[in-house]
């Protein structure tokens, strides 16, 4: 197949057959999961948990090592009655019939398992509502059944969207208030924020439940249940549905790659046996995580994994997801303390194949349940073909994570002099992308942003952001930084493979670190929110930020040039620290040296006219305005009858100028 990434690669040439094996494992999977089609299969949310039927409520859960379940609450006084114990049935499988009127929309809920030498309080695998009481701080299960379905009103304005422009998001932290942000609150303030802003998509963290808070949403112990600490079912719902009326699409961090360690609330020790869904072996904890790692070679935790993957595009209208943590999956060793720097490490047997299959057949899912949703992983070792389709050998991702980029402008922040700064290796680092695979490019991780560590602008900036961000003010500091934040933002945005991220506040500069509530802050949530009234402020120039931030944005809108995929570059002078480079009609020119102005600055460039359509020194956007913007530009010769042509511009230091290329007229 000339399309296979084997034959795209010459490197994966020698790994053909390993490559090919792993595709033709997961067909054989699927084969073997059901003589159903793999949509059909993923049904177990339909099956499996509480559902009403005519004549009262019935439920089910897997629980093979279970002796006896009941089901509590407080229409049992939280007893165990026989009215409410449930029957064996086959397979590991229990079921329960509850007549009418005895289970109540909103009723409070727990199931009482029994296995050989022990019992416990557990909430259902296949919970899809869960909350936690304010005085015990205990979860429970909650019966969730509105008495009128959720209306769906914009579906029709749900599309494919062609470049990926993301707008990273977390509910509980998205408001200025120091408590936790609620769905309508997100629906009313950020929605009309992020469309404001130009974004096309929303990436929501910590949707599904998890006990601790401070977690980031990462250690899931309720797979099926929209955490409640922001509201209920139906407001997640009106918040998507809502962001689909206004042309944006929603996906949300799909955390599968482990699970919370909790036994009262998590999945870990269900029905007494600690490897139901988990690894029975050394592989079952994960050492750096503290948490369990999903056995992805049993049927029943595939079913269980893949019918979660639909629930939530299915029941709630998502538009893809971005997978959390593969790196971790695909590796037995969870690709810890590696260094990824020769293609066996790839094929070395060091792989978990069970994990690969299922993530093919996670990917294949998502197409068959809507063809315009998008994947994303969240992937370190540059494994290749995860981003290929699955019939050229890869594992079907629609786009890859540029995780590198963020580490790299860290890195560069924190080891070199802004004399130091190599613009041939800026543009080498931001572009070196495998052509076969689309990602998404993102400045900066929130991970970066975490306690203990900064984000760009309060590492360019330091204490200067507290007292120093009035217009009025005058600081080197802060003009250093500001400027700086826009070119690292533009040459990131500018070399995108395929798309664009952003975490919520850092178009504007947020200030601070992330820290959420916890002990040792006295369970604080000064840190655990978003100061808007900053950007909010026309005093203050985090404004400025946030304006060139939607300029941005706007030039991809109005240019579309991401969509073109080969960057070229014209010029990359290390010793002046100018970078030219061509995408589509569009010439980006950087001056990344502290202190030299250039005048009359040749650029290699095609013959034509150049027109500037965006510059970062604008005093809106708090630069200087020491460009023209009206004057066009026309390419002169290098030489007599030479085919090379120069633009020359002025380059004001620590600014970029992109230029719209107009082809000279062919004269007949």
């Amino acid at each position: 197949m000339p399309n296979h990434i084997a034959n795209i690669d010459n490197f994966l040439a020698p790994y053909s057959d390993v490559i090919n094996s792993r595709t033709q494992r997961a067909i054989d999977k699927e084969h073997k999961l059901s003589d159903r089609s793999l949509y059909d299969f993923a049904n177990g949310y339909q099956f499996y948990g509480l559902h009403q039927v005519d004549d009262g409520w019935i439920m089910r859960e897997w629980a093979p090592f279970a002796s006896a379940i009941f089901l509590i609450g407080e229409f049992s006084s939280w007893e165990e009655r026989e009215e409410f114990r449930f029957s064996r049935t086959d397979n590991g499988n229990f079921e329960l019939r509850v007549e009418g009127e005895k289970l109540q929309h909103k009723a409070i809920y727990k199931l009482k398992i029994h296995w050989e030498n022990g019992s416990g309080e557990r909430i259902p695998v296949w919970a899809t509502r869960v909350v936690q009481d304010d005085d015990t701080k205990l979860f429970s299960a909650q019966v969730w059944q509105p008495s009128h379905d959720f209306v769906w009103k914009n579906d029709k304005q749900r599309k494919k969207v062609e470049v990926p422009l993301i707008y990273e998001a977390h509910i509980g932290m998205a408001t200025e208030k120091e408590g936790v942000g609620t769905y309508q609150e997100f629906t009313a303030e950020i929605l009309p924020r992020v469309k404001k802003a130009g974004y096309n998509t929303i990436q929501l963290m910590a949707i599904q439940e998890h006990p601790y808070y401070g977690s980031f949403g990462y250690h899931v112990s309720s797979l099926f249940a929209p955490s409640s600490r922001f509201g209920t079912p139906d407001e997640l719902k009106e918040l998507i549905d809502t962001a689909h009326g206004m042309g944006l699409a929603v996906i949300m961090d799909l955390v599968h790659s482990h699970a919370v360690k909790n036994e009262l609330e998590g999945i870990g020790l269900f029905d007494g046996s600690p490897y139901q869904f988990f690894h029975d072996n050394e592989r079952r904890e994960h050492a750096a995580w503290d948490s369990l790692c999903f056995n992805y070679s049993k049927h029943e935790v595939l079913h269980l994994l893949l019918s979660n993957v639909k629930y939530w595009l299915e029941e709630f209208h998502f538009d893809g997801y971005r997978f959390d943590g593969v790196t971790s999956m695909i590796y037995l060793d969870h690709g810890l303390e590696r260094s990824f720097n020769e293609y066996k490490l790839y094929f070395d047997g060091g792989q978990d194949e069970d994990a690969l299959t299922y993530l093919l057949l996670a990917n294949k899912l998502i197409k068959e349940c809507n063809a315009n949703a998008m994947s994303i992983a969240e992937e370190m070792s540059a494994y290749p073909g995860l981003a290929t389709p699955i019939e050229q050998g890869g594992i079907g991702f629609d786009y890859r994570l540029a995780m590198g980029t963020p580490d790299y402008w860290i890195k560069l922040i924190k080891d070199k002099t802004d004399e130091e700064w190599a613009v041939g290796n800026i543009f080498y680092e931001l572009s070196n992308k495998r052509a076969e695979e689309k990602t998404i490019s993102y400045a900066e991780s929130h991970d970066q942003a975490l306690v203990g560590d900064q984000t760009i602008i309060f590492r360019l900036v330091g204490a200067d952001i507290y007292w120093a961000m009035s217009k009025k003010d005058k600081s080197l500091a802060i003009d250093r930084g500001i400027a700086l934040h826009k070119l690292i933002r533009l040459l990131t945005f500018c070399c995108a493979g395929d798309g664009y991220l952003n975490f919520m506040g850092n178009e504007f500069g947020h200030p601070e670190w992330i820290d959420f509530p916890r002990e040792g802050n006295e369970w604080s949530y000064k840190y655990a929110r978003r100061q808007w009234s900053l950007v909010d402020n026309p005093e203050l120039r985090f404004e400025q930020l946030d304006a060139f931030d939607k300029a941005m944005i706007a030039l991809q809108q109005n240019e579309d040039f991401i969509s073109q995929p080969h960057i070229e570059c014209l010029e990359a002078n290390d010793g002046d620290h100018v970078l030219a480079l061509k995408r589509k009609d569009l010439v980006f020119v950087f001056n990344l040296h502290p202190t030299a102005s250039y005048t009359f600055y040749g650029v290699s460039a095609p013959a034509g006219k150049y027109n500037v359509v965006f510059n970062s020194d604008e005093k809106a956007f708090g630069g200087f305005d020491r460009i023209d913007e009206s004057i066009d530009y026309y390419t002169r010769p290098e030489a007599q009858m030479s085919n090379r042509h120069r633009v020359h511009l002025y380059l004001p230091s620590r600014t970029a100028i992109v230029l719209k290329y107009t082809p000279p007229k062919r004269m007949f």
